[in-house]
């Protein structure tokens, strides 16, 4: 028993030694924990600075890009735009007051580009390794910015199908007069010197034809059975005038009977079969039936002319979808502007330009293209008027995209049980074809269900307007 009682207390003694041990170590542990937790909390803390402040400093530059775009202020108050934006949002996430530092601005007036570079320094709540207990961080933001003016033209369907349906309970019409609406008031609210506007929007309601208005002057009247060619310069003038029962129009047609899809304005000289010289004014087919209230309004910055004109729309006739984009293309022309100035109608479109111009068009329809007096040369004599009218809408369109016109299209309640697949397929096919290819950040085609989704539509559409604007 002694010796057993001796190997106890050996075993004893042994223990409380290597309970020392277990002492030193968990202390060893205990430290590198301490300093681990501060390393992460430090890392933490320096991330969030970082965030916080990368934040100010995009929102700042952004904001200020946006400014130079839309005219709001000048190249030369860019510093001081950004610096004010710095100095409201000092405090934003983690950040300290008067901490956020501008180290440089720059503005590079061929690039178009806004630069700035800013800094914090950061007080570490755990100093360690002698690094000592202030952290410097830093962040720079390039946004693009442009000097552009934008002309928009916006091609609508006001058709006899968008008028108010009792067995759906929908109002298209006013779903469209309220989307349409809120896209020009928010286009012409990027406008700040209303002598010198940024931004135009031209107007083009369409049904079976569209209604030229103040431009009607350029329309050739055909009579049943008489030329479709408007007579030779040299004729009497008798001969040339041909009363107008409206002010309407459909296609222009060539001296072989086929749309002209060109953009030239109406007073351009043609010359026949016989080569004889007359203008290229636009047809009034004497087939036509119904001819929009709603006259079209050439491009302008006056808001309120616009949106009087949208809240005059009224739903009849049906989808001429080659005519609407046909004057489309003419209020974006170039080619049209002496036609347009001397109608007292404003300055016109601009030169083709994408320097110094953005030109947009918006092409809405609730349906199936179905109706032209004019097919494409070249198509089958067979064609009906449906395709004649789709073909003449993707030839106009292709040429558009040639000038260098960005085409943004919306498909409106094309799930219409009305319609037939071949119909809906249709409709989608043409508006797919005629907008500008999507990209990874910018869409063109639009499909909107119900009214809401149409006002989303238009606003999307207004918003990726300025990304042309910027980035092209």
């Amino acid at each position: 028993m002694r010796s057993y009682g001796g190997l106890v207390h050996a075993v004893g003694g042994f223990a409380r030694d290597r309970g020392g041990n277990f002492a030193v170590l968990f202390g060893l542990s205990a430290s590198v924990l301490a300093l681990a937790v501060g390393f992460s909390v430090n890392v933490s803390q320096l991330y969030n600075a970082r965030s916080s402040l990368q934040s100010v400093v995009d929102a700042a530059v952004t904001s200020t890009a946006r400014d130079l775009t839309t005219g709001a202020i000048k190249e030369t108050d860019a510093n001081t735009s950004v610096q004010a934006f710095l100095d409201a949002n000092r405090t934003a996430g983690i950040l300290q007051a008067d901490q956020v530092v501008l180290d440089k601005l720059t503005v590079n007036r061929t690039a178009k580009t806004v630069q700035a570079d800013a800094h914090v320094d950061v007080a570490l709540y755990f100093p360690i390794f002698g690094t000592g207990d202030m952290k410097r961080v830093t962040a720079s933001t390039t946004a693009l910015y442009s000097d552009k003016t934008i002309e928009v033209a916006m091609m609508l369907d006001v058709t006899g199908s968008m008028g108010p349906n009792a067995w759906s309970k929908t109002n298209k019409i006013a779903d469209l007069q309220n989307a349409a609406s809120g896209a020009v008031s928010d286009l012409l609210d990027n406008n700040i010197d209303a002598k010198n506007p940024r931004v135009r929007v031209a107007i083009v309601p369409y049904a079976e034809a569209v209604n030229a208005g103040g431009l009607a002057d350029g329309v050739f009247v055909e009579t049943s059975g008489g030329p479709d060619l408007p007579p030779p310069v040299d004729a009497p003038v008798s001969v040339s005038v041909t009363p107008a029962p409206d002010k309407c129009a459909t296609e222009r047609k060539d001296k072989d009977g086929y749309a002209d899809t060109s953009s030239d304005g109406p007073y351009t000289s043609r010359w026949d079969n016989n080569d004889k010289e007359y203008l290229a004014r636009i047809n009034r087919d004497d087939r036509m039936r119904t001819c929009p209230t709603s006259e079209l309004i050439p491009l302008s910055a006056d808001e309120e002319k616009l949106l009087d004109t949208i809240d005059d729309f009224s739903a009849a006739g049906v989808t001429a979808g080659g005519i609407a984009v046909q004057w489309g293309y003419y209020m974006l022309s170039p080619s049209w502007r002496p036609t347009i100035v001397n109608a007292g109608l404003g300055a016109g479109p601009a030169n083709f330009d994408k320097r110094k111009v953005a030109k947009v068009a918006i092409l809405m329809t609730d349906g199936q293209f179905n109706t032209a007096f004019a097919g494409s040369r070249g198509a089958p004599k067979s064609q009906n008027a449906g395709q004649m009218s789709r073909g003449n809408a993707e030839d106009i369109c292709d040429a558009m995209k040639r000038d260098g016109i960005e085409i943004f299209t919306i498909g409106f309640d094309l799930n219409d049980p009305t319609m037939t697949a071949t119909e809906r397929d249709q409709a989608k096919s043409v508006l797919q074809d005629c907008s500008t290819a999507d990209t990874s950040s910018l869409k063109h085609y639009y499909e909107a269900a119900t009214g809401a989704e149409l006002k989303q539509a238009f606003d999307d559409i207004v918003r990726n307007i300025e990304k042309v604007t910027v980035a092209k």
